[in-house]
């Protein structure tokens, strides 16, 4: 009887796999904006700070106002530093929670039959990250949190999650930090009307993701060199 009980936890029925997808779903961005599907985004649920006036100045008749962030302009050593974290706490809350929750319907666990046999020979990696990778294609607090919390529950070891970490920062939010600024450059036209970037933004992305596997099996490679000559060293010194 006992016997039977983790097969039973570790079950994966349809509802863990619609859970996968809205998980999918919601952390990749794909229906980011203000149009009404946007309750089903993380970002646009997630919000933003308002801003303050940092800069007025006159000119003539009119006055002129400059907008930053809540953090202001000028800010430097640990009081900025706590502003920046204060930044963080409302997107890590927000995506922990959303992790609790979409686990608590198998979500880790379909992502764990379906993207170990990719995930693992491609990066070394068990597909329990695989939501965690999602979501640090669009945030890299998101990603960082996630896989802290991976960590923290033992569902990764320490190499693992080296290798998952050099993966996630090269090139880190990707899909948002391209799209917000360099896809701007696809716009630019030459003096003779042709495209100034002579590349697709298509390309440009896979080239990214590609790198981004590429940095994760340079760590791997190294990790499995150090691991394998501490293993070679540990009986001399023993003796």
């Amino acid at each position: 009887m006992d016997m039977s009980l983790p097969s039973q936890d570790n079950k994966v029925g349809p509802g863990a796999y619609f859970a996968l997808a809205f998980a999918a779903v919601f952390f990749s961005g794909l229906l980011g904006g203000k149009e009404w599907y946007g309750v089903f985004d993380f970002t646009t649920l997630n919000g933003a700070f308002g801003k303050v006036v940092s800069k007025a100045s006159l000119e003539g008749d009119t006055l002129t106002t400059t907008t930053s962030a809540f953090r202001g302009t000028g800010g430097h050593g640990a009081m900025d530093g706590f502003l920046f974290a204060l930044g963080l706490i409302p997107a890590v809350m927000f995506a922990l929670g959303m992790i609790n929750v979409l686990e608590h319907y198998g979500a880790l666990r379909a992502a764990r039959r379906l993207l170990t046999p990719l995930l693992r020979p491609l990066m070394g990696i068990p597909g329990n990250t695989g939501l965690a990778l999602i979501g640090s294609l669009q945030s890299t607090d998101v990603g960082a949190s996630l896989t802290r919390n991976l960590a923290d529950e033992g569902e990764i070891t320490q190499n693992e999650k080296d290798i998952f970490a050099m993966f996630q920062f090269s090139a880190g939010a990707m899909i948002t930090n391209f799209f917000s600024s360099g896809a701007i450059l696809f716009t630019l036209m030459a003096v003779d009307g042709t495209p100034a970037v002579p590349a697709s933004i298509g390309a440009c992305v896979a080239v990214m993701f590609i790198m981004k596997i590429v940095g994760a099996n340079v760590m791997r490679l190294i990790l499995t060199f150090t691991s394998k000559k501490t293993q070679s060293t540990a009986p001399g010194e023993a003796s």
